[in-house]
């Protein structure tokens, strides 16, 4: 679902043994929703300091990963429930599993991976941002609100909870300077995204006339 909606080239950030896709969407209300196509290896994912990661681990994950950022869901899913039987301590596995259950709309099995997440480490950030994908889905925007803010708070360069931000800002709370205020973030983060470059100018836009609006009305 999400990666069919995208609308820019996928791009991947690649960490130590760690494999994330960054990815924006266009278009207006849940379509602008944004999240990692593949969560953080097992080192970013917050194994503790020190912890060394058995090879096997890293190459369960690395192909699990190269598998899911193919687009077989059915296999990943298959492969990082593997991934968790073995290794059940890497939050990134659990968000990964969140991703995929949140595709197929399961929404129980999608909050039992994203909680797995966090039991393990309450601050990582992609499983922040899918509890705030999927509170967001279910109206309940103000939970949403916080859960993206947990993230940005723990993690102020994770852009997609930025840009997330941006678009329940705008579209569900009508929060136009907040919203403006994180889509600028996120473009300060990731770059030029000409999307959200339109999504700025027309924020700029409306707010000036707001403001024109309240300056006649004095």
């Amino acid at each position: 679902m999400l990666l069919q909606r995208f609308t820019r080239k996928t791009r991947f950030a690649a960490g130590l043994l760690t494999l994330l896709v960054v990815a924006g969407c266009a278009g207006s209300g849940p379509a602008r929703e944004a999240g990692p196509q593949v969560a953080p290896g097992p080192e970013a994912a917050g194994a503790p300091a020190g912890v060394q990661i058995p090879a096997e681990a890293r190459t369960l994950f690395e192909q699990a990963a190269a598998v899911m950022a193919a687009g077989d869901f059915v296999d990943a899913e298959l492969r990082f429930k593997e991934f968790v039987l073995l290794y059940p301590d890497y939050p990134g596995a659990h968000v990964n599993l969140a991703i995929i259950h949140a595709k197929n709309e399961d929404d129980d099995a999608t909050r039992a991976a994203i909680d797995a997440a966090l039991a393990l480490n309450p601050g990582h950030p992609a499983a922040l941002n899918q509890l705030g994908m999927l509170l967001r889905r279910n109206g309940n925007f103000l939970e949403a609100e916080a859960a993206y803010m947990k993230a940005v708070t723990v993690s102020p360069e994770y852009a997609l909870a930025h840009y997330n931000l941006g678009v329940l800002n705008e579209l569900y709370l009508q929060r136009l300077e907040e919203a403006l205020r994180h889509f600028e973030t996120y473009q300060q983060l990731v770059g030029e995204d000409e999307q959200v470059e339109r999504w700025i100018a027309d924020l700029k836009r409306r707010l000036a006339a707001s403001q024109r609006t309240a300056n006649v009305a004095e």
